[in-house]
């Protein structure tokens, strides 16, 4: 009864067009009249508490890192790398937008952010180059959800954070799945583009080459940096994001002198704007779990889930199921805070390494991202490509299918994921 009251209020508080951190508190508060307990100030007590984490400090330092970073000229120069290297084959500049997602991915962690950019700087050009702009539209937005996936990850963090998870392994075991998202992707390109007309860039000599990767290398050691950091144990996640954000703003400003001080106000703004709406939601949702854990809605998760814990591979099957649906409705960050506290008693009691569900369950929602009809990545290329959604959905309906691929391939092979994890630690 008490997951039939959450859900139903919860849904509809969406249907009318709540936004998702109201919901979650309209829902709390409705499951605290069912059991006769409606405190608004333990409400208020339990988001201030939800938010009040070290670990969430690395939040507004990762997202300052990726706005610096698109700023002060850094994805630029990543993109210009991809470009160097592999700009003159056929449907060169979808390798190039495949390539540039993961080098984006390793140092950003948004997916809207990367989709944008490399969306604003490729697809002009391929579509004066005559690609077809839908299909490449939706390659960019595919290749943006690599970001959640590689390290560094603000979904890693929330759901480290809401699970009780370690980040630093989350961090260190992302990095083969999301590698392996960008060679499926760019297998389906080769499949996709076989027939493609478009015009050939010229290629780059290598002089050319060399100087790409010299003004992308500063850009390239801001990953290396970060789990190199972790793996040798010289600073915590948290640290990590403090010296992203610092290491871009330092690069952005002194050496390439992209990003002025006069702009900086912008990029400061637009970080707090992006944190003040991601910390929103996680004290809504600390709320919300602290509720769904009073009303023992993990106990009624699990009965339901019962008949599946004895095989964890069918588990992990039924598991993502489950979030590819919930996906198409809710938006990356709410899913991860609303899924967590209900799933993991499921997931630990199924003997599920955690560490691995947390990999598989934030690639899940990343690939949410582009679901309609909340897929925020899409609209967002179809924003920036100037294309309308119908054919921007047809378009990124082979990357979509990819993704799903490599997500129940480690479904059906969880040493893919653990293995190089111990290897890692």
């Amino acid at each position: 009864m008490t997951l039939l009251i959450f859900s139903a209020v919860l849904l509809g508080a969406m249907a009318i067009g709540l936004p998702i951190a109201m919901a979650l508190m309209l829902s709390s508060a409705a499951l605290m009249l069912h059991l006769d307990a409606f405190d608004p100030q333990a409400m208020a007590l339990q988001m201030i508490n939800g938010a009040d984490s070290f670990a969430l400090l690395a939040v507004p330092f990762f997202i300052l890192a990726g706005e610096a970073m698109t700023a002060g000229g850094l994805s630029r120069r990543l993109v210009g790398l991809g470009m160097a290297m592999l700009g003159h084959v056929r449907g060169g500049l979808g390798y190039v937008a495949v390539v540039a997602a993961i080098f984006l991915a390793s140092v950003s962690g948004s997916a809207v952010a990367d989709t944008a950019a490399l969306a604003a700087v490729l697809i002009p050009m391929m579509r004066t180059a005559g690609y077809n702009v839908p299909r490449a539209s939706g390659l960019m937005a595919a290749g943006g959800i690599i970001a959640p996936v590689i390290p560094p990850s603000i979904g890693y963090i929330v759901f480290g954070v809401a699970a009780n998870v370690s980040i630093t392994s989350l961090f260190l075991a992302g990095i083969v799945p999301g590698v392996m998202m960008g060679l499926a992707l760019a297998a389906t390109w080769w499949f996709c583009a076989r027939k493609e007309t478009a015009a050939l860039l010229p290629r780059a000599s290598w002089s050319e080459r060399g100087q790409a990767l010299r003004d992308a290398l500063l850009a390239l050691a801001l990953p290396v940096i970060i789990v190199g950091g972790l793996r040798f144990g010289l600073f915590t996640p948290t640290e990590a994001a403090v010296v992203a954000a610092v290491y871009a703003l330092f690069i952005g400003m002194v050496v390439y002198r992209e990003l002025h001080w006069r702009e900086l106000p912008a990029v400061l703004t637009a970080t707090v704007r992006t944190s003040a709406a991601v910390m929103f939601l996680v004290a809504a949702a600390s709320l919300s779990g602290y509720m769904i854990t009073i009303a023992d809605v993990p106990a009624e998760v699990q009965g339901l889930l019962e008949p599946f814990s004895s095989d964890p591979r069918l588990m992990m099957f039924v598991i993502m199921l489950l979030v590819v649906v919930v996906g198409t409705a809710l938006d990356f960050v709410p899913t991860i805070l609303i899924l967590t506290p209900v799933l993991m008693p499921s997931v630990r009691a199924a003997g599920i390494d955690p560490v691995y569900f947390g990999i598989l369950f934030i690639m899940n929602n990343a690939i949410g991202l582009l679901t309609p009809p909340v897929g925020s990545v899409l609209n967002v290329v179809c924003a920036v490509a100037r294309v309308e959604m119908g054919p921007v959905m047809r378009g990124v309906m082979p990357f979509l299918l990819a993704q799903l691929v490599v997500l129940f391939l480690l479904v059906l092979l969880p040493q893919i994921v653990l293995m190089p994890l111990q290897w890692f630690r």
